[in-house]
């Protein structure tokens, strides 16, 4: 018991000694910590006080020695606060053991210390956190500085930079030459030195976007660039942006501009082809077309190509096709001025222009770029004076008129050739080889795609000419077997079974040696007077009459079908496109001697053709595997969902024919049996009324569809057409739905052609039957006569006429006979050169046809 009690006398006495001390000490650090923290107050009041950091170098530089001079003198008063705060804290970890002991109602010297001794740790937290935070804000402010510092100074370098760059890079521009002076051969040259440079001021263009990150970054930090900073920046963006889009940009879409309208490949220089009030016009694809500023309508084909065809509506009172298409394409090709044209030439110009490969499609810049070369190519050879703008021109329309009537704005390089190679001045031979080659393999053979493909660019010249109808239409397939027969069992033919079938004459190409006749005749003077315009000299062709002797016919009046005293020719001509020859004009009387005694049952009997004809009835379809076979490659132009329409017009055509067909031969079956069942006793035949009175009515209808059908197609080519004013709005939909229109009408335009060839062929075979019927009606006649008292008479004096008729054939041949050793050189040369005409169809200058069957190519 007494060692607990001195126990606790020793404590209390050690609390005592300790109060005593801390009472002595705690007035001293009171007010030392009342110092401190109207000293921590007072200095972060000032660095409130202090500016925002400013915004150029030498600013920031002054505030950041401002304030290091103030965090060093927070700095020098550290270990002083430091060492108060430690003393407080000292005090207070020898009191806490000693506060269990003291009552909470106790109210004595010792419990006032207490209190004392809590006020003063709370002014020492207090004064702790006054400086912790003082210090903190001085490193955060002395960071910041330096960051800024440290921008500004990286802005103040990049500015400088770029304010050298564009100082040289404006020196550049300062240099450039206006694009108006600029030389047309330099233009590219410009156009790849302005992009250089732009690349070149690619730096440029990072170190601006660097310079404007920096800037904004200060201000997302609250600090704003001075106001010389400031200006200078907003300067150099306004340079860079006058440097790159008000100079290089504008000056690079000038020099564009530029090249596109007046470079290589421009087509600039086309503008010129047409006069006032006319105006050549570019739509999207590069396709001209052009505007009437007086009409106020556009067209697609150009004023002297609009000419050109009316001139050629002219030329539809010839009555034979092929003659009608060769007179037309020696138009077209005078127009065009390719008739002075070498094929040499040409094969150059495709050479220097790489248009080898036939598969090939070429655009409009292409095709006028080619053009350009081939007429000043023929300007230099030939030295004479050519409109090569003119010219290019209406080629380019007529290419896109043959070739691209839906002006897409593409061609094949085989369409291309085709076109020019047909029109060109060479030998007919020199270009069936040359045309040739363009399709054949390497071992120079052709299958029979490649050889539709050959004959359906060139059946598309009387196509866009309107007489495709009389050549065997667009299906080529029975061309292309008719072909193939020359070389039997072969899967690919040479050039040697093309050339013989091509000396044949083929339907589908008869017009292109016509063209050379035609041309060939136009130099030719005969010295003979036309029998029915008196015209003399006869100039171009002449036909003489192998029935009637010194009866000449100029070209006009047989081509246009005119006759004297309505007399019409149904007897054997003979065609001559070059001045005749002795012999030739004794082959010619030995032959008007012979047909002198024949009559015209004989003639009807024998018909000759100067063609070949080919079969091509209800072959659309396998014509449009081939052909559209032909067509699907990679490389080929863009397929439209009208690509075929003309090929399936044709088919249903061919159909809608063969329907009609089957009616007709139901009929001509029923007449074509009877005749075998007659026999001498059955004088009492007669013709079935129903059946006459149902063929007349059919023939009705027949040509009743033929004139309502006509009339149509009359009345829409008098009509003006959409596409005339197809590309007039810029707008892209509006030509979209113009050039679909234009389709629609092309197609109903040939829907009504076809069917207006077919009911002119079933009005002929509807002829042809009626004619059948009247024979039929005569020999019901004869049979009737027959058994007539004077029917011996007659026939007596029917077998006097041709025995009479007879012997003046020999008397003749006798004559001819005797006047053979005179004339058996010329005899003889006249042999040698029939012969010829039966190998070649160009060893001789001379055609015979039979007036009732030339070409039988009706319009």
């Amino acid at each position: 018991m007494n060692l607990c009690w001195n126990e606790i006398k020793r404590k209390s006495h050690n609390i005592r000694v300790r109060l005593e001390a801390f009472s002595d000490n705690s007035g001293k650090l009171q007010l030392s910590l009342q110092e401190i923290i109207e000293w921590l107050t007072a200095k972060d009041e000032e660095l409130s006080e202090q500016l925002p950091i400013g915004g150029d170098v030498g600013a920031v530089q002054h505030q950041r020695e401002f304030h290091q001079a103030f965090m060093e003198d927070v700095k020098s008063r550290g270990p002083y606060i430091y060492s108060v705060l430690e003393s407080i804290r000292l005090i207070a970890s020898l009191l806490i053991p000693f506060l269990p002991l003291l009552s909470i109602t106790e109210v004595s010297p010792r419990r006032r210390m207490l209190n004392v001794s809590r006020s003063v740790w709370k002014q020492a937290n207090v004064a702790s956190d006054l400086w912790e935070k003082l210090t903190a804000r001085c490193v955060d402010r002395h960071r910041h500085m330096e960051r800024t510092l440290e921008r500004l100074l990286q802005i103040q370098a990049t500015m400088e930079e770029l304010a050298v760059a564009l100082e040289q890079a404006e020196g550049v521009r300062d240099a450039w030459e206006p694009v108006g002076d600029l030389f047309i051969d330099s233009l590219q040259d410009h156009i790849d030195a302005t992009k250089l440079f732009k690349e070149e001021l690619s730096q440029v263009k990072e170190g601006m976007k660097h310079i404007n990150d920096l800037a904004h970054q200060l201000a997302i930090s609250d600090v704003h660039l001075s106001m010389e900073n400031a200006r200078a920046l907003e300067h150099l963006n306004n340079r860079w942006k006058l440097l790159q889009v008000g100079s290089i940009e504008e000056r690079l879409k000038q020099l564009q501009d530029a090249h596109r309208d007046f470079g290589p490949g421009s087509q600039h220089f086309l503008s010129s082809s047409v006069q006032i009030p006319w105006e050549r016009a570019i739509s999207p694809n590069k396709v001209p077309y052009y505007i009437n500023h007086q009409a106020q309508t556009t067209c697609w084909d150009h004023p002297k190509m609009t000419e050109l065809y009316q001139a050629l509506a002219d030329l539809n009172n010839i009555r034979f096709s092929a003659y009608r298409t060769a007179m037309k394409l020696r138009h077209v090709q005078k127009a065009l001025r390719l008739d002075l044209l070498k094929l040499s030439s040409l094969v150059d110009v495709f050479r220097e222009q790489e248009l080898q490969h036939a598969e090939h499609v070429m655009d409009v810049v292409e095709v006028i770029h080619a053009l350009t070369s081939l007429y000043e190519k023929l300007e230099e050879e030939r030295s004479v004076l050519i409109n090569i703008p003119l010219c290019v021109d209406m080629c380019l329309n007529w290419l896109l008129n043959v070739y691209d009537s839906g002006r897409n704005g593409k061609m094949r390089v085989l369409s291309f050739k085709m076109s020019l190679v047909i029109l060109c001045n060479a030998d007919i031979q020199e270009k069936y080889k040359y045309l040739f080659r363009q399709v054949c393999g390497p071992g120079g053979l052709t299958d029979q795609k490649h050889l539709s493909l050959l004959l359906h660019e060139a059946i598309q010249i009387p196509r866009q000419l309107g007489e495709v109808a009389a050549f065997g239409g667009s299906n080529v397939e029975p061309s292309v077997r008719s072909c193939f027969r020359m070389a039997p069992g072969k899967s690919a033919i040479e050039v040697s079974h093309f050339l013989e079938w091509m000396g044949l004459e083929p339907q589908s190409v008869v017009w292109l040696p016509v063209l050379h006749r035609v041309t060939v005749a136009e130099t030719a003077n005969h010295q003979a007077r036309c029998y029915i315009c008196k015209q003399c000299p006869i100039k171009g062709f002449r036909y003489r009459s192998l029935k009637q002797f010194n009866v000449d016919i100029c070209q006009t009046c047989f081509l246009t079908g005119r006759t004297t005293k309505g007399k019409k020719l149904h007897y054997p001509i003979m065609e001559y496109y070059t001045p005749t020859t002795s012999g030739e004009k004794m082959r010619d009387f030995a032959k008007t001697l012979k047909n002198k005694f024949r009559s015209k049952q004989y003639f009807s009997k024998h018909p000759q053709r100067g063609y070949l004809p080919v079969q091509s009835v209800l072959e659309v379809e396998s014509s449009e595997t081939c052909v559209c076979s032909c067509f699907d490659r990679p490389c080929s132009s863009p397929r439209l969902p009208h690509a075929d329409t003309h090929s399936r017009i044709e088919h249903f055509a061919s159909r809608y024919e063969f329907s009609l067909t089957q009616t007709v031969i139901t009929y001509t079956l029923i007449f074509s049996q009877q005749p075998l069942l007659l026999t001498p006793l059955s004088s009492d035949w007669h013709i079935d009324p129903l059946c006459m009175g149902t063929v007349f009515q059919t023939a009705g209808v027949l040509q009743g569809e033929y004139r309502r059908l006509k009339w149509k197609h009359e009345e829409a080519a008098a009509s003006p057409q959409l596409l005339e004013s197809g590309p007039g709005s810029p707008a892209g939909q509006q030509d979209q739905e113009l050039l679909a229109e234009a389709r629609i009408l092309r197609q109903h335009k040939t829907r009504l052609e076809t069917r207006m060839q077919i009911l002119e062929d079933h009005n002929k075979q509807l002829e042809s039957q009626l004619c059948r019927l009247r024979e039929l009606l005569l020999q019901v006649r004869f049979m009737r006569y027959k058994h007539m008292p004077c029917y011996s008479d007659m026939i007596g004096r029917l077998d006097g006429m041709r025995e009479q008729s007879k012997n003046t054939e020999a008397v003749g041949e006798k004559e001819l006979d005797g006047n053979r050793g005179k004339e058996q050189r010329g005899r003889d040369r006249l042999n040698l050169q029939k012969r010829a005409r039966d190998v070649s169809w160009g060893s001789n200058n001379v055609r015979g046809l039979w007036r009732s069957e030339l070409f039988v190519l009706h319009p």
